[in-house]
């Protein structure tokens, strides 16, 4: 059985949807990021996921049960980092995670979770005295605390520095190796690159593309771009295969030590696939 089952899925507001019609599978065990603009439709999609936002059409299974019917029993199976979530900002970090590992069966360890967040210096700091940052990290605990089979991330890393959101990816590959399956929605590319098994640009709604971070939107068939420098002059040619050309500079005992080899970079193939849509 796979962790989530999306046919025709659609949301509509005072007449106006949100979502049109998307179609999607998450495997259990997988990484999933779903990208997309702001007003693309993530967040709406995700919430229906979740069961906190009811769908206006189609069909949604998640762990075997309906998002919008199941009860407490499938709740638990789950885990959810909102993207705008509310926080007590009068307990400490100790408190907050305590307090919300009582409502699981089986949590992990307090102290473990904490550490694992990157918050151990601030376990007795109240919420309220933290950074943006640190109080996203009390998120994500929160989130992995009951040992959840599916773990639902919005925007996770928002407000974290280069070396907090790499910290993050090691969390978010070590949750994944004990088997946990996740959706992960983000802006940033390289995180995207870094994490995904699979991902979905959604634009206006709709899927647009879906593959992995090496062949979605052709990326994989995509030509490269062939620079050097001959003669005093900056030569380029764009090319399905370089090989060839690159024989044929070497032949003419051309200086290639200026030679580079691009091809669509994640953020280049994204680019194109939002800017078609509009």
């Amino acid at each position: 059985m796979d962790a989530i089952e999306v046919r025709g899925l659609r949301k509509t507001y005072r007449g106006q949807e949100a979502v049109r019609g998307i179609d999607l599978t998450v495997t259990r065990g997988e990484v999933f990021a779903l990208l997309g603009p702001n007003g693309a439709g993530k967040t709406t999609t995700v919430e229906i996921l979740e069961g906190h936002r009811k769908r206006t059409g189609g069909t949604v299974t998640v762990l075997g049960d309906d998002p919008g019917t199941a009860g407490r029993t499938w709740r638990a199976r789950i885990g959810v980092v909102l993207q705008d979530a509310d926080d007590a900002a009068d307990l400490t970090v100790t408190e907050m995670v305590k307090h919300v590992a009582g409502l699981y069966a089986d949590p992990r360890p307090v102290a473990e979770v904490i550490d694992l967040v990157g918050l151990t210096e601030k376990k007795g700091s109240k919420i309220r005295a933290l950074s943006g940052g640190q109080r996203r990290r009390v998120d994500v605990a929160l989130g992995i605390v009951g040992r959840p089979e599916l773990l639902f991330l919005d925007e996770p890393t928002t407000g974290f520095d280069p070396a907090a959101r790499r910290q993050f990816w090691d969390l978010i590959r070590a949750l994944a190796a004990e088997g946990t399956t996740i959706l992960l929605t983000t802006h940033y590319l390289e995180e995207a690159e870094a994490l995904a098994d699979r991902l979905a640009v959604l634009a206006d709604g709709r899927i647009v593309a879906e593959g992995t971070p090496a062949t979605l939107g052709g990326r994989a068939s995509a030509g490269a771009k062939v620079a050097w420098r001959e003669n005093g002059t900056n030569r380029v040619e764009n090319v399905a295969d370089p090989t060839d050309l690159i024989k044929q500079l070497v032949k003419a005992e051309i200086d290639l030590s200026t030679l580079t080899i691009t091809r669509p970079t994640l953020e280049d193939i994204y680019l194109n696939l939002i800017g078609a849509t509009r």
